[in-house]
């Protein structure tokens, strides 16, 4: 089974460079979209619906903001456009499609970046999202959940890491919040479970030279319940092509859906 996220900063901008040609060629099971910046009406079913998938979008009611969408090879059982959280749901960060016992999710977590009010906002995402994902790993399901999740967990995963340690993204809280999720033995980091490398990132700013020289940011990822940790096989990044200021994360698992 392979599984691709991407943060495209905008869908339609990702597919003027070449997005959906790419992704076609990829044979993912499911492509896990964040940052849509668009509404289903402004999206044309012959580009935006490729062919061979089953497309489905969750927008931000705010117009040319945030927003996610699945693409699924293989019709899924149910959708969840949302995830129960009104001021959450309102901003488009959240689908879940159902498979049997598998669940996979496109999650788009607040960047606290623009100013105090908004790592507010996030740190109280963060505070929900934390018992609901308790409540979903009790549950027993299979999940994998991508996504951009705005913050980079260890040293490792940003270049600049002493120069970010007061910066949303880095900061102290934000780190422990994810490093509980991923070692408490319920959650993983499915990255990890197979490649240990320093400079593997996924964002970059588009100041200055940080994608010729690499000084980006891990900050999308794909957390896996504890029943697939020893089910991932393959990861890489793609950077050969640039659709967003994000780029494909795809990992593949020993999973037959």
């Amino acid at each position: 089974m392979r599984i691709i996220t991407l943060n495209t900063n905008g869908i339609r901008s990702a597919e003027r460079k070449g997005f959906f040609t790419w992704m076609q060629q990829q044979n993912a099971d499911v492509v896990c979209i964040q940052e849509t910046k668009a509404q289903r009406h402004q999206l044309p079913t012959d580009i935006f619906h490729p062919e061979d998938y089953h497309c489905f979008y969750h927008d931000a009611e705010k117009k040319g903001y945030s927003g996610v969408a699945l693409f699924c090879k293989h019709p899924p059982d149910e959708v969840n456009h949302g995830i129960g959280w009104p001021d959450f749901d309102s901003e488009g960060r959240f689908i879940e499609a159902r498979f049997g016992n598998l669940s996979v999710i496109s999650l788009y977590l607040p960047s606290g970046s623009s100013g105090e009010e908004r790592q507010a906002v996030k740190f109280d995402v963060m505070a929900r999202l934390k018992p609901y994902l308790d409540t979903l790993a009790a549950s027993g399901r299979d999940t994998i959940i991508c996504g951009d999740w705005n913050i980079a967990h260890k040293e490792i995963d940003l270049k600049n890491w002493r120069g970010n340690l007061k910066n949303s993204g880095f900061l102290p809280e934000e780190r422990a919040w994810f490093d509980a999720l991923v070692t408490g033995g319920h959650w993983y980091d499915a990255f990890r479970q197979v490649n240990q490398e320093a400079d593997q990132y996924t964002w970059w700013s588009n100041r200055g030279q940080a994608w010729a020289k690499n000084v980006g940011w891990r900050i999308d990822y794909q957390i896996i319940s504890a029943s697939l940790k020893e089910k991932t096989q393959s990861v890489s990044i793609y950077k050969d092509e640039r659709f967003s200021d994000h780029a494909p994360l795809i990992m593949d698992y020993d999973y037959p859906l």
